[in-house]
Formats: structure tokens, C-alpha cells, sequence
């Protein structure tokens, strides 16, 4: 297996290895060190989790100057939330005076990403305090206008061999401003690690290292986060993607496996 170039965070000038981490699953302190240890520098935070804010910001200040810290403040039902409040929230918890990329995450519909919310975005990036600025979202006609427009540095999106739609929705308007491309959900929360009604008993299922390769396949990803529940997932994964991007028939297989999928679970969009 050889070795992982850093991939380009669109326009962002940030460069990290092309599986992040999150620690949705809590995989505790260890494992997040063997993350450092083989070479993933871009960490997704929600605030919450605190034993990868430990290990990060306990690092040397060498060390810590080559992470990417990933983070934001999530979209409320009713009203939006302090972004600035959360922001020095997590300039604190990091013990840094910049965060690399601050999203608005959970946005739903257009009128959540209001004049204010943008505005308020762009001072946070004028003042130095985080490097890049953007948002998370499942509305992905949405999200193709504002990489359209170059109104956000980075988009977040559900990208998986189940939920192709941002091949039409979103990637097509990336060239003219090129935003960097954070993906999630590769297994679609692990759906595509099971066997659909309607997939022959004889033909096998995805692995989860599959999963990641099919999304960093894409040309359009330059990002795709992983959520270990162990260190031993996460060398899965790793291993997995050292390989490479999956050759055409190992493509086609993913296609037609995240049909299946896709169309056993219709109330997932």
C-alpha cells in the first residue's frame, strides 16, 4: 500500500489526508492518538465530544499547527444560534485563536442561511478567526446554487454509494469557485453494510473500506469523514483507503448495491 497525498480543500489553501475523523461514536482517546500517529489531520468536532478535544489541543503547538479542526454551530428549529458565542466556544476549548473551518451545520432550507447568518460568517473569516467558512446540508439544489454563487469556502454533504445526488445536484457547479468538499455518511449509517431485501442471497455485500473508497473516488471529494466506534474500524478504514479508488467494476458493484439500498429505504432521502 502506498503512502496518502494530502488532498487541497478546494480554495481553502488547507491541505489534509483524505479521510477525516469524527468522534460521533466516542472511539475514546486511544484511538484518536492512532489516528495522529497514522497520518489524519483533519478532525470533525461537535462540541461534545470531549475526549478528541483532549488529545488535540494537549498537543505540542507544533503539532497542533498542522491539524484541521472542523467544527461549527448547528441550525436551531426555532431561531438561529449565537455563531459567534459557539465560535469563541470552541477557540477556547481548542486553546487556539483560529479554527480552519466553522460551518453552520444542519441547514435544512434556504431561509435558514439568512443575510445575517452569511454576514456573520464572513466577519469571522475577516477577523482571522477561522480560515475558511461554509455549511452542512441535505438540500442539495441549495447547496449547488451557493457553490455556484462562491458564497461559501466549503460545503458538507451526504455522499454515499446510496445517495448519489450530488453528482447532479452539487458537482457540476463546483468548477467556477471551488470550494472544498467534505463528505459524510459513507455507509449510510451502516445500511450499506447490510444485506437489502432485494440483493441476490449469492452476491456479497459492501465492506465498510469500500464505502470510503467508493466516495473518495469522486473526483468532486476531497474529504470523506469516518466515525470508528474502535481502533480497529478505524485501521479497517485506513487500510481501505491506502488502497486507492476503486477500479470500474468495483464502481458498478457499489451503484447497483446502493440502488438496492436505496430503494428498500425510501424514507431516507
Amino acid at each position: 500500500m502506498g503512502s496518502v497525498p494530502l488532498a487541497a480543500l478546494g480554495r481553502t489553501g488547507i491541505k489534509a489526508f483524505p479521510l477525516g475523523l469524527s468522534a460521533t461514536y466516542r472511539p475514546g482517546k486511544e484511538t484518536v492518538a492512532k489516528a495522529l500517529d497514522e497520518g489524519i489531520n483533519l478532525f470533525f468536532c461537535f462540541g461534545f465530544d470531549s475526549h478528541l478535544i483532549k488529545v488535540l489541543r494537549e498537543l505540542p503547538a507544533s503539532r497542533r499547527q498542522q491539524l484541521v479542526i472542523v467544527t461549527g454551530a448547528y441550525n436551531l428549529l426555532y431561531g438561529h444560534p449565537n455563531l459567534r458565542r459557539t465560535l469563541e466556544k470552541r477557540l477556547r476549548q481548542f486553546r487556539t485563536d483560529c479554527i480552519d473551518v466553522f460551518l453552520f451545520l444542519g441547514v435544512t432550507k434556504p431561509k435558514h442561511f439568512t443575510d445575517h447568518v452569511r454576514e456573520e460568517l464572513a466577519r469571522f473569516r475577516e477577523e482571522g478567526k477561522v480560515r475558511g467558512v461554509g455549511l452542512s446540508t441535505h438540500n442539495r439544489p441549495f447547496a449547488g446554487k451557493l457553490c455556484a454563487e462562491g458564497a461559501i469556502d466549503v460545503i458538507m454533504m451526504r455522499y454515499n454509494a446510496a445517495h448519489r445526488g450530488a453528482e447532479t445536484d452539487i458537482f457540476p457547479h463546483l468548477a467556477a469557485h471551488d470550494p472544498g468538499v467534505l463528505s459524510y455518511t459513507a455507509t449510510r449509517w451502516t445500511y450499506l453494510l447490510r444485506r437489502p431485501k432485494k440483493w441476490d442471497g449469492d452476491e456479497r455485500v459492501p465492506t465498510a473500506g469500500e464505502c470510503y473508497r467508493f466516495a473518495l473516488s469522486s473526483p468532486y471529494v476531497d474529504v470523506c469523514l469516518t466515525a470508528p466506534r474502535s481502533g480497529k474500524e478505524l485501521m479497517e478504514n485506513l487500510a481501505a483507503v491506502r488502497q486507492g479508488p476503486l477500479g470500474a467494476e468495483d464502481m458498478d458493484f457499489m451503484r447497483r448495491f446502493g440502488d438496492a439500498v436505496h430503494h428498500t429505504k425510501k424514507w431516507f432521502m
